[in-house]
């Protein structure tokens, strides 16, 4: 008898990719199907996010929530960072919860689905040479773990505490899993990792030697795969071959996240990320200057940034807005520090600590400063022609959508084409930091 599934994914790609995992493993192996309605569900999942802390918060009240409307004989189980992180706290403070599995453990799903109060969360558990089921039907896009695991101690991260040690998942399996996907139809690769471009530092089973570069080669060469693009590299890591690569190989998309985090030096050797506010600005300037080199003259630069860590001055902050209108970053997360337990920052002293109205009021500074560069770049950006694969069309409305190389969502007006076709566009308008255009 074919059972049903709910499942509630928070967080990153990385979360996303696990859910897409549990799904496949439990349609397969379980005969699930996936429903969009809790209340008609024999088993509900909640993938969570342990980065910040208000989606920690936000899970008991989803518990509870969960368990006030489920059916009769329903199960709950949490998964993800925020079990990786509580473990048997959550059963603890929640009866309801029927298991709780790790994000380093999403291998287990159907073994805890039957074991009554299980909890899996073992850090150093591995599962890179795990082949997962495959899911049942596939887009035209698809993400692809290339690593599990963090080595940093970035001194605000939990992940490191959550996902354990940094392994890469061998080569000849990412190979055929990209295989596979090409003959599903898929055309676009998203390759996942907390620290992509440090690929291949640790495998868990001989191997031959092989980094993030010679990946990149190898996964191009697969016919049906049209584009590539991966998150996040760590600024680094990001060396002159590398970076080469990225110019001269025309299926890896030109569009690339390099998370900042800080743009003063001072707030980056606190935060432990290795390198400095000049690092960081060479490595975007060598990286046009390869680009231009190859006759590519545009290149998307998304970011991650952080306001207010402990010890942030205001010429901290100011250092931060001088990186931001020097990269004219295409897209910016941005957040307000927040302590996680297990992380070095989480023991400061409280002298350090930002006001949280000063924190607010330079993130709204920062996002300000943000949307004021995106409607600029966005008006230069009429006129260009652009290559676009085709992700969404509404054909009474007449017109398509997709992204593209640079990773810009652009609507085209007047042609419906086929989900998966690539078109040629000319864009023709700039709606603030949105984009329209027509087919050549």
């Amino acid at each position: 008898m074919t059972k049903k599934l709910y499942i509630q994914t928070l967080g990153c790609a990385m979360n996303e990719r696990d859910s897409e995992h549990i799904i496949a493993e439990l349609a397969q192996k379980e005969s699930y199907k996936l429903t969009d309605n809790p209340k008609d569900a024999d088993l509900i999942l909640i993938n969570t996010c342990s980065v910040r802390e208000k989606p920690e918060r936000k899970l008991f009240s989803e518990i509870g929530q969960f368990a006030l409307h489920k059916k009769d004989g329903a199960k709950i189980g949490v998964c993800g960072c925020t079990a990786s992180h509580l473990g048997s706290e959550i059963i603890k403070k929640s009866p309801h919860v029927d298991f709780v599995l790790g994000a380093r453990n999403i291998s287990k799903i159907t073994q805890v689905l039957h074991t009554p109060k299980a909890v899996e969360v073992d850090i150093d558990y591995d599962d890179s040479t795990y082949v997962f089921a495959s899911p049942q039907t596939m887009g035209i896009k698809a993400l692809l773990n290339i690593s599990i695991g963090c080595d940093k101690k970035c001194s605000y991260c939990i992940v490191p505490f959550t996902r354990g040690k940094e392994i890469s998942i061998p080569q000849d399996l990412l190979l055929s899993e990209a295989r596979k996907l090409a003959a599903q139809g898929v055309k676009e690769l998203l390759l996942l990792g907390q620290n992509v471009n440090n690929y291949g530092v640790r495998f868990s089973v001989p191997h031959e030697r092989v980094d993030f570069t010679t990946l990149l080669r190898n996964l191009s060469e697969i016919e049906g795969i049209a584009r590539l693009r991966f998150t996040s590299p760590h600024p680094l890591h990001m060396n002159d071959e590398f970076l080469a690569e990225f110019a001269r190989n025309k299926k890896i998309c030109k569009a690339i996240h390099i998370p900042l985090q800080s743009g003063s030096s001072k707030i980056l050797k606190a935060m432990k990320r290795g390198y400095s506010k000049e690092w960081y600005l060479d490595r975007v300037a060598r990286l046009r200057e390869f680009c231009a080199h190859e006759g590519v003259m545009d290149v998307g630069i998304g970011t991650d940034i952080i306001v207010g860590f402990p010890g942030e001055s205001e010429a901290d902050f100011e250092d931060t807005l001088e990186v931001v209108r020097a990269v004219e970053f295409d897209t910016m997360y941005s957040f307000i520090y927040s302590p996680r337990p297990h992380t070095s920052a989480y023991e400061i002293e409280s002298s350090l600590l930002v006001d949280a109205e000063v924190a607010k009021d330079r993130l709204a500074r920062l996002q300000n400063l943000h949307k004021e560069i995106l409607a600029k770049k966005s008006q230069r950006e009429i006129g260009k022609i652009v290559e676009v694969l085709i992700e969404n069309h509404h054909t009474q409305e007449g017109w398509s959508e997709g992204r593209s190389d640079h990773n810009r969502l652009i609507r085209i007006v007047g042609f419906v084409g086929e989900i998966g076709q690539m078109v040629r566009v000319r864009i023709t308008k700039a709606h603030g930091g949105s984009l329209s255009g027509e087919v050549v």
